[in-house]
């Protein structure tokens, strides 16, 4: 990207520092929201991908024809896996109201953005990153603006128009 050679254990470094700085930044937001799986659980989910992700890369067969799609199995196992973990933060008060669902969101593209870093895919890091923190910080006020605008809408007299 840059035209900076690195080392193969420079690079794995980069990878997986570039994963658990992610999950932190996500897991932050979680935190400094009182959410059940913060900084801690998202850095590791990210670490974790990012980890799976490069052991595969770095195999000794490589990408042999017969380990053509060991990476899709490796991210499949790894989204499947992150979508227990995901359940765990979901919960229904006495209300019944459902709570845990951006959490588990979080968590689940915490997943995805280590696999991102493992496989040194810096510009898609780049955009998803920048994608979803804006949805994590702005995500509830357009929420908010939304039922309010909506709302009025519907208690309000009927829309003829075509």
């Amino acid at each position: 990207m840059l035209g900076i050679v690195l080392s193969g254990n420079e690079e794995t470094a980069l990878r997986l520092g570039a994963a658990l700085i992610v999950g932190t930044i996500l897991g932050l937001n979680r935190e400094l929201h009182g959410k059940p799986a913060g900084l801690r659980t998202h850095a590791l989910v990210a670490l974790g991908a990012a980890v799976a992700t490069i052991v595969v890369l770095k195999s000794p067969t490589g990408f042999l024809a017969a380990e053509q799609n060991a990476i899709g199995r490796v991210v499949q196992g790894i989204l499947t896996g992150i979508g227990f973990l995901g359940a765990g933060v979901i919960l229904r008060d006495p209300a019944g109201h459902v709570t845990g669902l951006t959490t588990a969101a979080t968590i689940w593209i915490c997943a995805v953005l280590g696999i991102v870093c493992g496989l040194g895919y810096w510009g898609l890091l780049g955009i998803t990153v920048i994608m979803t923190t804006l949805l994590l910080l702005l995500g509830r006020p357009l929420e908010r603006l939304a039922e309010r605008i909506f709302h009025r809408h519907a208690s309000g007299p009927p829309d003829h128009s075509v």
